[in-house]
């Protein structure tokens, strides 16, 4: 018997009797037209691992940006890296200041960087880095967006933002700003989607476009407003045509957004929500986004949290990536930030200097294992005994290596019997050594139950297609 909803995304709710869903290094990746084996909709693919090519300084890796140029630039500690061959980074200058992240944006002429203390431009043509020195540039902006020839930051701790002089990065004047007054709250970050200037603050959103005035080139779009602000500056990311964010306002926070129009559409679960709930301060929360094989993903960081939450534009679906500890256990994924070189994706890590590529043609997260995890649906019969023969999980075999780590990849399997609290001792069956396509992953004599949740993993460092579950089941009395 084949199981419905084996194929699906992470949901573990408040109780775990009700749900206790888990997706961990997978993601469910949909058939379009519906002829998959077993007539599954979709199936359990592998999250790209992590290729380290350089180590930049010291780290962290506080900003990467694809200029106009073509060119690569990254933050890492206090060095800037010009990245044009990813194995071999140049270091361009040293002294940013500030901690946290660095905001970058370019006019074709100059790179401006922000960090929240200063402010600086690179010439892209001579690769020379100068503090912008100008009296008039907002003390502490940390914030910087591209807009018609302008360059846009914030002003911290206030409702205004500044625009430079016409393609001169360098060059601000005291009357070349604009607020964003829909509510009295201060503005904490903007983005620039669509040719249109997105203001974000603590409980309310507004949109600004160029109108063309000399004097005053941005205005408000007429009812672009938004009573849901932002609870972490560094959360506003834009893709698909479409900035996302994770909310706040006068009544709380902890829901992701996406803007659509000129209206939030929520897209986190509850089961989301919950997880992000137990995260305390979310102020340091950051996200970046990627497009990967189709896929639209939006991925939420927390500071201390022990996974990163993975949204799929394409399934509407959440999924978590974490990192394996050598020493033993489950952390938040390296990744902090990503930039997109033209035929690389790049990733900078969030607590050292190195710099990595996402590839699905690595199985590990640099040297250490991914563990891969599908923690399914509640299995149950009306309170009924269910009789459990065997559990086989349909998926690619024969996938080993030639030789070494992964010549014969293992799974692991586990259920519980009481609602996903407690779990049974692991059963191990091989997935193929390589070429044995025909080898089943099935485990047997497996006791009865009234409701059981199963659970599979993988930290072999081979490709995982996990298709369908199928489970040798004979129904009881009450």
């Amino acid at each position: 018997m084949r199981q419905p909803g084996f194929i699906g995304p992470s949901y573990t709710l408040r109780s775990v009797n009700v749900d206790a869903q888990r997706c961990v290094n997978l993601y469910p990746e949909l058939d379009e037209i519906g002829t998959g084996k077993n007539q599954e909709v979709a199936a359990l693919v592998s999250t790209p691992g992590l290729l380290k090519l350089a180590t930049l300084g010291t780290g962290p890796v506080r900003g990467l940006y694809r200029a106009s140029s073509g060119n690569v630039l990254a933050v890492s500690g206090t060095g800037l890296y010009e990245i044009t061959v990813p194995t071999a980074p140049v270091l361009l200058a040293t002294g940013t200041t500030g901690s946290g992240a660095v905001s970058m944006a370019d006019n074709g002429v100059h790179l401006v960087m922000v960090d929240g203390t200063k402010g600086y431009a690179l010439n892209l043509a001579t690769g020379v880095v100068v503090e912008i020195t100008d009296p008039e540039f907002p003390p502490g902006a940390n914030v910087v967006q591209f807009l018609d020839q302008y360059l846009i930051v914030n002003e911290p701790g206030t409702s205004r933002f500044w625009f430079s002089a016409l393609s001169d990065a360098t060059s601000w004047d005291g009357l070349d700003f604009a607020s964003a007054e829909g509510s009295p709250d201060k503005l904490i970050t903007l983005r620039v989607n669509n040719r249109e200037l997105i203001l974000v603050g603590d409980d309310s959103l507004e949109i600004f476009f160029n109108s063309g005035d000399p004097d005053t080139p941005f205005q408000r779009i007429q009812g672009a407003f938004i009573e849901q602000g932002i609870a972490a500056k560094e959360t506003l990311r834009e893709i698909d045509n479409s900035p996302f964010w994770l909310g706040r306002d006068e009544h709380g926070n902890g829901i992701v957004w996406r803007l659509v129009g000129y209206q939030g559409k929520r897209v986190s679960t509850h089961a989301v929500e919950q997880a992000i709930a137990g995260y305390g301060d979310l102020t340091a929360a950051t996200a970046y986004t990627f497009q990967w094989k189709g896929h639209s993903f939006y991925a939420l960081n927390f500071p201390g949290a022990n996974t990163t939450w993975v949204f799929d534009i394409a399934t509407g679906l959440w999924h978590e990536q974490t990192y394996t500890k050598t020493t033993g256990g489950e952390i938040r994924h390296r990744a902090e930030n990503h930039c997109f070189d033209g035929t690389r994706h790049l990733v900078g890590d969030f607590e050292n200097g190195n710099l990595y590529q996402l590839s699905d043609e690595v199985y590990t997260d640099d040297v250490a294992p991914i563990t891969r995890r599908r923690r399914a649906p509640h299995r149950a019969n009306d309170g009924k005994r269910i009789f459990n023969y065997s559990f086989q999980l349909d998926m690619e075999t024969g996938v080993g290596l030639v030789s070494g780590n992964g010549s014969d990849p293992k799974l692991m399997y586990r259920f519980s019997d009481d609602g996903g609290h407690t779990w049974s001792q692991e059963k191990w069956v091989s997935a193929g050594k390589i070429g044995e396509y025909r080898r089943r992953a099935i485990w047997r004599r497996l006791g009865s139950t009234r409701d059981r949740v199963d659970e599979v993993v993988c930290t072999d460092p081979v490709k995982m297609t996990w298709i369908s579950a199928l489970h040798g089941v004979e129904g009881g009395a009450h």
